[in-house]
């Protein structure tokens, strides 16, 4: 038996302020939307482009404020080919929550407060793990 990473879903309050903000921070783009027939919620599916593995974005319209995240320990990593230039708009956009330069890492946060982890490609300081 073999398990495949399909998605990873979070909860979001402005769900277009969130695809937005997948897009310009990591270039992840649409790749498909459901709403049941009652509007009650949206499905929105992102991806990267080069693998199979999709964010799922949830929706809820009868959501009044954000979400507490309690202690945030959830977050999602990404590899970049260009880890400068990734830092650099990252710093540009205002998104950047914390660094660790010893690690050779650091985390943007979302419009809801989710953390994600933007490693180089090719790390030096410490194995994959």
């Amino acid at each position: 038996m073999e398990f495949k990473f399909n998605h990873n879903n979070i909860n979001v309050f402005d769900l277009e302020k969130s695809v937005a903000f997948y897009k310009e921070a990591l270039g992840l783009v649409e790749l498909r939307r459901h709403s049941p027939a009652d509007n009650s919620f949206t499905l929105v599916f992102l991806g990267d482009g080069n693998t199979q593995h999709r964010l799922e974005l949830t929706w809820m319209r009868n959501r009044t404020e954000k979400y507490n995240l309690g202690d945030n320990e959830f977050h999602l990593a990404l590899t970049v080919d260009d880890f400068k230039a990734a830092n650099e708009k990252h710093r540009k956009m205002g998104c950047i929550c914390y660094e660790n330069p010893t690690m050779g890492i650091y985390f943007i946060e979302d419009p809801d407060g989710y953390w994600v982890e933007i490693l180089p490609a090719r790390r030096t300081s410490l194995p994959n793990p």
